[in-house]
C-alpha cells in the first residue's frame, strides 16, 4: 500500500478526483442547458460522464497494475528469475512467466548463391543481430560496433 502514497501516486489521485468532479460538473451544466431548450446539450450531458468514467477506469487499471507488480516481489523489474526463463522475465504470484522476452533470430539472407562471397554489410548486420540476441537487456544504441 505504500506504493500508492508516493508523490507520483498522490498527484495521480488528485488529478483523478479533480478530473472526475470537473467532468461531472460539466455534465450537470449541460443537463441544465438542455433543460432550457438547447437540444445539442443532451449529447454533451451524456458525453461528460463517459469521460469521467474513463478517467476512473484508467486510474483503477493503473492502481491494479501497481499493486500486482508489488505483489510479484523483488523479481519484477527485469531480473532473472530462473534458468528456463530468459533475462528480462519475471514470475507472477502464481508462478507463470510475465513479460517473457523472445530470442531474436539471426537472419542470414544472402543475394549471392551459397558458397559465394558474403556481402560486408550483410555480415555486419548479422554480427549486430547476434550481439542483440546475446545481450537481451540492452538497447540498440548500446551496440559497440
Amino acid at each position: 500500500m505504500k506504493r500508492l502514497w508516493t508523490p507520483a501516486w498522490i498527484a495521480r489521485h488528485v488529478a483523478m478526483v479533480v478530473l472526475v468532479v470537473s467532468f461531472l460538473g460539466l455534465g450537470w451544466w449541460q443537463i441544465t442547458r438542455a433543460a432550457d431548450g438547447n437540444s445539442i446539450s443532451w449529447g454533451y450531458a451524456v458525453e461528460w460522464p463517459v469521460f469521467a468514467a474513463f478517467v476512473i477506469f484508467v486510474w483503477w487499471r493503473e492502481l491494479r497494475h501497481t499493486l500486482r507488480s508489488a505483489a510479484d516481489g523483488p523479481s519484477a523489474g527485469g531480473e532473472e528469475t530462473g534458468g528456463d526463463i530468459m533475462a528480462g522475465a519475471a514470475l507472477s504470484a502464481s508462478g507463470t512467466p510475465t513479460g517473457v522476452r523472445r530470442p531474436v533470430r539471426v537472419a542470414r539472407v544472402s543475394a549471392v548463391p551459397a558458397g559465394g562471397p558474403e556481402d560486408a554489410d550483410l555480415a555486419a548486420y548479422n554480427r549486430y543481430l547476434a550481439w542483440l540476441n546475446a545481450n537481451p537487456g540492452s538497447r540498440p544504441g548500446d551496440y559497440p560496433g
